[in-house]
């Protein structure tokens, strides 16, 4: 049996192989282990080492990019599981980096006004961005995503969060009870922390998270964080937490709603919401917005699942991934017209779509290993006959379109697009990624 030593970047992701576990079978009374591993000991960090960490820095690399979200001319993008880039986009070709808001354990964002509002492990922080040369840190309302939003599973009474794993090498396992040995998905959950084999490694990727309204931002297709009116709504696992952020600097938890589908995308549009799941598309109404009512939901195989919306349609793409367990990979036009009885209208095959985004009929999709695709999809039922651009040599994984502008972040960086002339769509301007 082979060991490799594997740098795990996203705790979360690492958490789901500790989870599924399952006896070794056949054994007898005792079973022999005795290969040797290399075994990760969790890091721990406190909850005041992780406040006193919050600070904006002069910009840095992007080099595990995950949110993105635009406000004004800003576009911020999310350094999973460390922070936020600030980048000055009001000229698309010629970006210019800002700094960097450096938060542990965050994930998501959202803007209301001059407030950003993100995560941090369990914590929602509030930032004022109203000067984005001295950007502070306003408030913080301590646990209140406790389901795990980012990492916030990952934490011990009296050691804090943990924010990262160490490996050590050259252990032996001996003769184990058979019912200790517990082994998740061909890894070791052994002594509080892991070890990994090689054939679980081929397969493990740890890098793998409308027009605005007014005074919020526009987030891409995978955000978990967003703004409609006076709330912010965030998913929390399978809970939806609300905040009432009417006054900007004082956000207040008010409720959490328990949803219980897997949810991992939120759209909000007009007085909706649309939350994409693992098993279907969700509709609530926000009229009351602390009483979201859920109107209709409409269900498909089970896939990774974003979506937006556009008039009397939904745009959702399907996309089979580790976590989501599924194999389907299409995007799925569902008329919209009557919110509370959503109907499928139309069906499209893709390679691996993940984000997208649509903006007057033009529709944007993020086809994984095949690039971005564009199409007119004024006419919802021949979007396939009516391609517009095909760039198959970048690997995206959101979008935002907006004011003629796509703003693309993937694998390999960020890109920006000129579609005002669809005839014509021009690239803009690239920031690599370092790794």
């Amino acid at each position: 049996m082979k060991w490799i030593n594997l740098n795990f970047q996203s705790a979360g992701t690492l958490f789901l192989f500790a989870l599924i576990v399952f006896a070794l079978p056949g054994c007898g009374d005792k079973c022999e282990i005795s290969s040797t591993y290399i075994y990760y000991e969790p890091v721990y960090s406190t909850s005041a080492e992780t406040k006193a960490a919050v600070a904006f820095l002069p910009p840095r690399a992007i080099n595990n990019p995950g949110r993105i979200y635009w406000k004004e001319g800003i576009l911020f993008i999310n350094e999973s599981g460390s922070g936020i880039h600030f980048i000055d986009n009001r000229d698309p070709a010629n970006p210019v980096q800002l700094g960097f808001l450096n938060i542990p354990g965050n994930y998501d964002l959202a803007i209301r006004g001059n407030t950003l509002y993100a995560d941090s492990y369990v914590d929602l922080v509030a930032f004022d961005v109203s000067n984005l040369s001295t950007v502070n840190e306003i408030n913080r309302v301590e646990s209140t995503f406790n389901h795990f939003t980012s990492m916030g599973m990952f934490i011990q009474e009296g050691k804090g969060f943990i924010t990262d794993w160490k490996p050590v090498t050259n252990h032996l396992v001996s003769t184990t009870p058979c019912e200790t040995a517990l082994q998740p998905w061909g890894g070791f959950y052994y002594r509080g922390g892991i070890a990994l084999m090689t054939d679980v490694a081929a397969s493990f990727n740890s890098k793998t998270v409308v027009a605005p309204v007014s005074n919020t931002g526009i987030g891409g297709s995978m955000a978990r964080f967003t703004v409609s009116g006076s709330h912010l709504y965030a998913l929390d696992n399978n809970y939806l937490d609300i905040v009432d952020v009417s006054t900007s600097t004082n956000p207040k938890p008010v409720k959490e709603i328990v949803l219980n589908w897997q949810p991992e995308t939120l759209f909000p549009f007009n007085t909706t919401l649309f939350i994409g799941t693992r098993s279907g598309m969700y509709i609530y109404d926000l009229i009351n917005p602390e009483q979201p009512e859920l109107l209709s939901q409409y269900e498909h195989v089970r896939s990774c699942d974003p979506v937006v919306v556009e008039g009397d349609y939904a745009f959702v793409t399907l996309y089979d991934g580790s976590l989501c367990q599924g194999f389907t990979n299409q995007l799925e036009v569902v008329n919209i017209s009557n919110l509370r009885a959503p109907k499928l209208s139309y069906v499209y095959p893709f390679t691996n779509p993940h984000g997208l985004a649509i903006d007057n009929g033009t529709l944007f999709i993020c086809d994984g290993s095949d690039g971005l695709k564009i199409f007119d999809a004024t006419d919802v039922s021949t979007i396939s006959n009516h391609p517009l651009a095909h760039y198959p040599d970048i690997q995206p994984l959101d979008i935002i379109a907006f004011g003629n502008v796509a703003m693309v972040i993937g694998q390999d960086g960020l890109y920006q697009y000129d579609y005002s002339d669809l005839t014509n769509i021009k690239l803009l301007s690239t920031i690599a990624l370092v790794r």
